[in-house]
Formats: C-alpha cells, sequence, structure tokens
C-alpha cells in the first residue's frame, strides 16, 4: 500500500477516525531532510500494510493542520492510535526508529 497524502479536508476522517494507527508525516517540497525519509516511508507503508498506516501532508498546500498542529521543524512525524496522539519525532531520522514508533503503536 502506497503512503497515503491527506490534507484539511480529510485528515480527520483519515488519520484520526482510522481503526489503524497512523504515521504522519508533516513535510514540504523544500525541505532536504524531508526527501531524505521519503523512500524509508515508503517502504515501511508497504512492510505495515493492513496493520497500520502511513500517511503525509504537506504543510505548504495545507497551512491550517501545520498550524493546528503546532508544526515547528520538517519533517516532524507524528504516530496516532485511536485519534490519539502517542508518539512524535522531529527531524530526520532512520527507518529502524519509525518502524520503532509504529511497532509501540500496535503493541
Amino acid at each position: 500500500m502506497a503512503v497515503i497524502h491527506v490534507g484539511d479536508d480529510d485528515f480527520d476522517t483519515t488519520v484520526l477516525s482510522s481503526s489503524e494507527p497512523v504515521l504522519v508525516n508533516f513535510w514540504a517540497e523544500w525541505s532536504g531532510p524531508s526527501k531524505m525519509i521519503a523512500p524509508a516511508l515508503d517502504e515501511l507503508s508497504d512492510a505495515y500494510q493492513g496493520r497500520a498506516k502511513v500517511a503525509r501532508v504537506n504543510v505548504d498546500k495545507n497551512r491550517a493542520l501545520a498550524a493546528k498542529y503546532l508544526v515547528r521543524s520538517l519533517p516532524y512525524m507524528v504516530m496516532y492510535n485511536g485519534g490519539e496522539k502517542v508518539g512524535e519525532q522531529t527531524g530526520a531520522v532512520g527507518k529502524a526508529q519509525l518502524a520503532e514508533m509504529i511497532d509501540k503503536a500496535l503493541a
């Protein structure tokens, strides 16, 4: 399953109302670190298919979400489970650290 692109209009239904944990990546085209972690997010989306979702929010196109969730640095990852934030990570991190966030939400 590919990474899901969400925005202001569908964030609540796609992320907060999801029956599966969702790792959300707030990113921007101009952010080098955001581009660096994109391949890892794609791989994790495939690896956790059917158990967890990976979603991306382009902060330049979805400014209201970026403001609502106080996004200050990119990339900014937030793990949601049952509509609640259960973890967060700022900056480019490795695939293993992102997988650990998902694994904790699944535990």
